[in-house]
Parts: C-alpha cells; structure tokens; sequence
C-alpha cells in the first residue's frame, strides 16, 4: 500500500522537463507500431534488445539510436512519435515539456529537414488542439556529428522558425557523440544562433577530459547546461569552470537515472546533482532519454533523488525549474504562488490516499 501511495505520490507531482530528446523517449509501445508497419526492416531483435531495459553504456545508447532511425523515415512516423511522447509526458505528470530533436533529411523518403521540423510543430499543434494538459516548446539541435557546416544550416533553420512559429521554437541544442569533434568547431555558429535571440541547451563535459572545450563553450555563455557530469571533477583545468557557471548562474539539466544507466556516474551518492544541490546553483531533474535507448521515465527521477538527498520537491523548487525554461521572461513565475490550480502540489504521502 505505501508503495503505491508514493507511485501515485510522484505521478501526480506536476513536473517541468527540459531535457527531453525526441528520438530517445520513444517508448516500447510506439516502436512497436512502427516496427510493424514496416517488417521488411528485419530488426526485430533491436526490439528484443530495447525491452531488457538492462544497463547501457553511453556508445550502446548512440548504436540504439541507428535503430530508431530506420524505423522513422517518414514524416508520418515522425508525426506519430512525437504525439506518442507528448502524450506520454503528459500521463506522467508533466506540464512544462521541452522538447529537443535534430532536424534529418530521408533522401528514400523525400523527407526534408524543413519538412522533419515542420512535422514535429504539427504534433506539438495536434496535441494542443485535443486538449492535453501539457505546454510543449522545441529546441532545434545540432548533432556534434554532423560538424560545423551542418551546424550553420542548422542555425539558420531555427532561426526561420524561431520566427514564424509564435514561441514554440524557442533555442538551440548542442547534443550528440561528445567524442565527436571539438566546441571550438561550433563557437561560430553558436555565437550567431545566440545573436538571433535563440537559448542555448549546451551538452558540456559529458565525459572527462574536455576541459579546454567546456571553457570554449562557457565564453558564450549556454543559457543552460546538460549533464555537465564532470565540470566538477577534481581533474587539472577543472577548478576553472565551477566559477564561470557560477558567475552566470547557468542551470544545469541533470539526468541522473540515465547517467547511472549509461554507467558515466556509478551511484546516486555520487552523482553531481549533490554537489550543485548543496552549494544552492540552480540544477533541473530531467529525464533525457525516458524509454528505448536508457528506459528511464520522468517519475523514476524523483524517487532516485528523494532517497538519496531528501525531498525537495516542494512548490518553491518546482517553481525554481519552471524559472529555468526558455519561455519568454514575462511568462515565467514571480512568485512561488502556484499559477493555476492543475499546478498544485501533493505535499505529503498520507494525503494521496
């Protein structure tokens, strides 16, 4: 019984998340029927693969997403998965939803880039006009993959919708294989994404050794941090990027499920949202990739960190991370004073009865 008051506790906790790749939270059930209008693909065992939910490395997640690719190339599956997972979100509690997704061309398909962000707006359209009590934006993302020329096309993408699409497109993405190329590769095109007014979602130290690029990046600055697993390492250079994000009061997306899944942080209690946590910065639970590639969900964040750093999930810090999105500064919350009534908290256990 207690264990089922506290699932309901965090269920019906609202949530804002900020951290959510498209492409990873494709849930078991929305491969499944993609997987089946498509049999010729033969990849069935990737589907077998996905439901041991066992752990991954970080190089196992980024193979899973070869997968995903070839079961959405068309913009009907992109439509499908992205009202899947909006709708999804929206079952588990959250109400502020960021979404982040790099635009891809299918030359099989037809599928444009253009046509790939315009199909993703027209999900987040599809589900606001049914009704769904969740406030969907986009960040249009950058694959550190795809290097520099493909950044700059990238950038100017967004800026386009940034544009035309009433502030759902609100920033820009940075994500990607963190082995793959250098920041100081993408400075310029950042450096002009941030001039046309778009936020930037940075992935910073991700993995060790990439002191000399985070700084790069922090020049900027990112208007929030994802990850940012080792900014506080205890490694040469390292002592020189906790004042810089301190000094700009940049937020830091913190994953944590994921981060022990994928094996880049070993436990709870040595994970960096402690670290943030005790020295009053401003770090977001997230979710990251919520079901196929690391199969965590937005609730499992909470548990992980109540248990292993007390409860914070009181009104005010739900508010502190409505505070941290990339709505317009006249939209965000002054006070602590819940907006709306669907906002209000449950604020003990005994009270979900």
């Amino acid at each position: 019984m207690a264990a089922e008051r506290e699932r309901r506790f965090y269920r019906e906790l609202p949530k804002v998340e900020l951290h959510a790749h498209l492409n990873g939270c494709i849930s078991s059930s929305t491969m499944k029927k993609l997987m089946a209008q498509k049999p010729y693909l033969q990849i069935q065992n990737g589907m077998t693969v996905i439901d041991k939910g066992k752990k991954r490395t970080l190089d196992e997640c980024f193979q899973m997403f070869q997968i995903i690719y070839q079961i959405t190339t068309r913009t009907e599956d992109i439509l499908l998965i992205t009202k899947d997972v909006i709708k999804e979100f929206a079952d588990d509690g959250v109400k502020y939803l960021e979404l982040r997704s790099t635009p891809r061309e299918e030359e099989s398909t037809g599928m444009t880039k253009r046509m790939y962000v315009e199909t993703v707006l027209e999900g987040i359209k599809q589900c606001k006009e049914e009704g769904l009590d969740i406030d969907v934006r986009l960040l249009i993302a950058i694959n550190r993959r795809g290097g520099p020329a493909v950044a700059k096309q990238t950038v100017k993408l967004a800026e386009e919708f940034l544009l035309s699409t009433d502030g759902v497109v609100v920033g820009l993405d940075l994500s990607g294989d963190p082995t793959a190329g250098h920041g100081q590769d993408f400075l310029e095109p950042l450096s002009e994404a941030k001039k046309a007014g778009l936020k930037l979602a940075l992935h910073l130290s991700e993995i060790p050794n990439q002191e000399e690029e985070t700084k790069i990046l922090l020049g900027l600055p990112p208007d929030r941090i994802g990850h940012g697993t080792f900014l506080n390492s205890a490694t040469t250079g390292s002592e020189e990027l906790v004042p810089l994000v301190r000094q700009n009061h940049i937020p830091i997306e913190l994953c944590m499920t994921s981060n022990i899944k994928t094996q880049t942080v070993p436990s709870c209690d040595k994970h960096h949202f402690g670290y943030w946590y005790n020295i009053g910065h401003p770090a977001v639970l997230s979710t990251v990739e919520s079901f196929s590639a690391i199969r965590t969900s937005r609730q499992s964040q909470h548990p992980y960190s109540t248990h292993e750093f007390m409860s914070l999930y009181s009104s005010i810090y739900f508010f502190k991370f409505y505070n941290c999105t990339f709505l317009c500064s006249h939209l965000r919350i002054p006070t602590a004073e819940p907006p709306d009534i669907r906002w209000q908290i449950p604020t003990r256990l005994e009270n979900t009865n």
